[in-house]
């Protein structure tokens, strides 16, 4: 960075991007947090990525909640009714076979998705209310992974945990799937982890999906697909960068990399400089120079060995009690309960 000023252009700001920017492209290596994906273009980059071939998290994870969608719900509500909050919801594309089993066990369900995308949100909520009869749909747009507590058994719009249409209190079940978790660092993954147990009480319960560790073809294929769907997403970060910032990233003059990192246990994802260049970042007043073959490091996604996830869950205070995975056992759906 040749220096740095206070914003000059007529941009609106948003002051956790321009953060983020600042702090990353000035690290060394340069970085930037995976959330950055997800503006409006980058949403629907990743619905693509989850139909295609190579990425099996989606399908394999699917498959193993149609098989156990009843099971997960009688074994979360031991008899009680649920309500079911979901973080990073999204689309809540899965999630509906989860709800379909929730309304016939008990008629009827209050589900509750977290997203920072009010979009995304008002897109689900329409699509699950007109499809499933007896969901109530309560959206909450925030950033579930800033703050101490994510007040889950709070009152949320109007109701809260004690009682709902007259029924008694219900436990709540805490549906955090698709391996997001796996985009944490280890250490943050079991803040997160913990933010969430604070938010619940006892009998509570958290369904938790993570990738396991395989073959290093298919994880890398995963996030390297031949139709270049996944550098698309990726270099969208720049475009975002481009739009809210003032940049003048040419993105296609960086590489998609996707490699695995045997010593981390992770798929790592970075843009790489394909020649010498400089970037101005107008609304920071940050100009950036990259040489060839300099990358910018813009995801990890853990893979979980045997034990790992249990151990993550136990050291944030659940215990596991059941998990269900796949005949190739290459995802795990894990059941963890507040005692």
């Amino acid at each position: 960075m040749r220096g740095f000023v206070f914003p000059t252009l007529e941009l609106a700001v948003n002051p956790g991007v321009a953060s983020a920017a600042l702090e990353g492209l000035n690290a060394p290596p340069r970085r930037l947090p995976a959330w950055l994906f997800y503006d409006e273009a980058g949403s629907r980059l990743f619905d693509a990525i989850t139909e295609l071939d190579e990425y099996y998290l989606t399908r394999t994870e699917r498959g193993i909640l149609a098989r156990h969608a009843e099971e997960m719900i009688a074994a979360a509500g031991g008899g009680m009714r649920l309500r079911i909050a979901e973080l990073g919801a999204g689309s809540a594309e899965k999630t509906r076979l989860l709800l379909h089993a929730a309304v016939e066990r008990q008629g009827s369900v209050a589900y509750e998705p977290i997203d920072v995308s009010a979009s995304a949100l008002e897109g689900a909520r329409k699509r699950i209310e007109r499809e499933i009869a007896g969901v109530r749909v309560l959206p909450r747009v925030m950033d579930y992974t800033h703050g101490s507590s994510l007040n889950l058994n709070g009152p949320a719009n109007g109701h809260g945990n004690g009682s709902l249409n007259g029924h008694l209190r219900e436990r709540r079940l805490v549906l955090y799937i698709g391996s997001s978790i796996g985009n944490f660092e280890p250490d943050e993954a079991a803040l997160l982890l913990d933010r969430v147990r604070a938010g619940l009480i006892p009998g509570d319960a958290l369904l938790l999906g993570v990738d396991l560790v395989k073959d290093e073809s298919i994880l890398v294929g995963a996030y390297d697909d031949a139709a270049g769907v996944t550098a698309a997403f990726n270099r969208n970060v720049l475009v975002r960068l481009n739009r809210e910032l003032g940049g003048d990233f040419e993105p296609e003059a960086f590489a998609h990399r996707a490699v695995w990192n045997a010593s981390q246990s992770r798929i790592e994802m970075h843009l790489e400089s394909l020649a010498a260049q400089r970037v101005q970042l107008a609304a920071l007043g940050m100009t950036l120079d990259f040489d060839a073959g300099e990358t910018i490091h813009t995801e990890n996604s853990y893979k979980y060995a045997s034990g790992q996830a249990e151990a993550l869950l136990a050291t944030a205070g659940f215990a596991a009690v059941e998990r269900w995975t796949d005949p190739q056992k290459w995802f795990a759906v894990y059941l963890a309960r507040i005692e």
